[in-house]
């Protein structure tokens, strides 16, 4: 190839956004573009007085850096925030960073987390509940949280979670779950291994190193095939898991905002108007349906 036609076709390439996002917004088209900025995108809004710097985590099908689109969550976490004039810039962590990074007001926004319990602790603020170091936004779509167990064992929870006192059981450090396994967790009611993320949680279970893992199953699921394991060994781990009859209960999804950013309040409350206008127009529904045709044609 000539070296000047090369050289166009290099300058046109680093040209092109290197992710698109289209959302509605009263009744109009916006079409964002994402470049890359420091560790993860930026997504720049005109005349924008300020960056929400969002921490996020590896959780397929729902958000990943990997993943078709990187997921309907991040695509509505970056619209939500445009749709108020926000620029956005938004990296992929491992989750205890990301929580310790909002928590001490190094990040913005921590998403997409579960509902944080008044009593909840820090784990990286002494003397301090995460409720006041974070304000929680209103719920979005989330999904469920139930045991998994390895394929064959019979089932251990009855609907009670007096029935797994005692159980070796994984979780991912850091994560929610439900309010009352939370509170008999840090009551130490349980023998709680942790993981770093949802696949090592997975393995956990198949080494027979845990009785149980807590956790959303399709997520549990989705980070085997996500994974850049062998076939041999995702068809391993898929096959040894298989989910408890009784699940716990559904989980909402929220916004944490560092209640160290300047104006949280106010951001708090735009994140919330975005949240019913984006349900009340179905945006949320269409960016969902959208995303996920999309990502299967």
């Amino acid at each position: 190839m000539h070296y000047l036609a090369f050289v166009f076709l290099l300058i046109s390439f680093n040209s092109y956004a290197d992710l698109s996002i289209n959302y509605y917004h009263d009744n109009t088209k916006r079409v964002l573009a994402g470049y890359n900025h420091k560790s993860g995108l930026l997504f720049e809004a005109k005349n924008a007085e300020k960056i929400i710097h969002i921490a996020t985590v590896e959780w397929p099908p729902y958000i990943g850096d990997h993943l078709c689109n990187k997921g309907w969550v991040y695509q509505f976490a970056v619209a939500l925030f445009n749709s108020k004039g926000y620029s956005v810039y938004i990296e992929f962590l491992p989750w205890a960073r990301a929580v310790r990074n909002v928590e001490l007001g190094k990040a913005d926004i921590l998403m997409p987390e579960y509902f944080i319990e008044d009593t909840a602790p820090s784990d990286y603020v002494q003397g301090k509940t995460r409720r006041e170091l974070l304000g929680l936004s209103n719920s979005f779509k989330g999904g469920e949280i139930a045991f998994l167990k390895r394929k064959g064992e019979p089932d251990r929870f009855s609907g009670n979670l007096k029935s797994v006192k005692g159980q070796k059981i994984g979780v991912v450090r850091g994560y929610q779950n439900t309010p009352e396994f939370d509170a008999m967790m840090d009551n130490n009611e349980f023998q709680i291994i942790s993981a770093v993320d949802d696949l090592q949680l997975v393995q956990l279970l198949a080494a027979k190193r845990v009785d149980l893992i807590i956790g959303d199953p399709t997520v549990l699921k989705f980070s085997v095939e996500y994974s850049s394991l062998t076939p041999i060994e995702k068809k391993f781990l898929l096959s040894s898991l298989a989910q408890e009859t009784i699940s716990l209960q559904y989980n909402p999804l929220y916004f944490a905002i560092s209640k160290l950013t300047p104006d949280w309040l106010l951001i708090l409350d735009n994140i919330n108007t975005s949240l019913y206008q984006f349900h009340n127009s179905g945006e949320t529904e269409r960016l969902i349906s959208f995303l996920s045709n999309e990502c299967q044609s």
